[in-house]
């Protein structure tokens, strides 16, 4: 089986968020995906299958699904984007393709520009309030917390403005308990002509992982909070720590549209 490593969210290598992506006859069993996962060792590997036609009522053309190094996720981001990638990339698939996944229906349609545009749910939020030690645990002043719903499962977190994001060094494991996936800390770009409108970084120790660099899924519940704070549906968010990446939102009532670059960077076989 092929095996390729995509950076997503980027579109030169060694930035962005890497995932794993192979392209299967069908599923095997759990147990092998999951050992799969934990070999690759990123923060998520993307198993994708086609679809015949009529399955699923013919809504989707390809089955996908998500695995961290230690368990399956409801939605990703960063490796639909690189899946996508792959089958647009290596002339597998064309035009729109549609996935079927634990989260419902997601699309992705290359762009002329030869970035991958993505259809996912938008996220509900909820404001909450700050949990007890979630502010020792992030080492911050809280602004504001919202719950996102429940194929996410983060704790959206405002803190008070960009350096504070960038210079956070949370404990990732008083962090593990405060929600059911993480924390998704946030704030408004300090220089409008910076070229993105919010930052944030992604914690996710509750799904073994400690850091994520670019967390496509997050921005479903990014793009509704900062679009009604600017009023705007058109954002651009800059994400990340050691690694970083671009995520352009577009809001769409119930739905966001995710845009990126992503690139290839390694591909081999699977001896499995």
């Amino acid at each position: 089986m092929r095996i390729r490593i995509v950076d997503a969210f980027t579109d030169r290598p060694f930035s962005g968020n890497p995932a794993g992506v192979l392209l299967l006859d069908s599923f095997p069993d759990d147990d092998w995906l999951q050992k799969v996962a934990a070999e690759v060792n990123l923060s998520e590997t993307a198993f994708a299958h086609p679809l015949p036609a009529g399955e699923d009522g013919g809504a989707a053309d390809w089955a996908l699904r998500w695995f961290t190094p230690t368990t399956e996720v409801d939605m990703c981001g960063h490796a639909t984007l690189a899946t996508a990638h792959v089958l647009h990339s290596t002339g597998t698939a064309t035009g729109t393709v549609r996935f079927a996944a634990r989260c419902g229906i997601l699309s992705a349609i290359a762009e002329a520009d030869g970035t991958i545009t993505m259809d996912f749910p938008t996220s509900s939020l909820t404001a909450v309030p700050v949990p007890d030690g979630l502010e020792k645990a992030l080492g911050a002043e809280v602004v504001a917390v919202h719950d996102t719903a429940a194929h996410i499962g983060d704790l959206l977190v405002e803190l008070r403005d960009e350096s504070t994001v960038r210079a956070l060094r949370p404990d990732f494991a008083a962090l593990k308990g405060l929600s059911s996936r993480g924390v998704i800390a946030t704030a408004a770009a300090e220089d409008p002509a910076g070229g993105h409108d919010f930052v944030s970084r992604g914690f996710f120790p509750a799904v073994g992982i400690d850091e994520d660099p670019v967390t496509g899924s997050a921005h479903t519940a990014l793009a509704p909070y900062w679009s009604a704070r600017f009023g705007r549906d058109d954002l651009v968010g800059f994400q990340g720590g050691a690694r970083t990446g671009i995520v352009r939102t577009r809001l769409r009532g119930d739905r966001t549209l995710l845009n990126g670059h992503a690139v290839t960077v390694m591909e081999g076989d699977l001896y499995a």
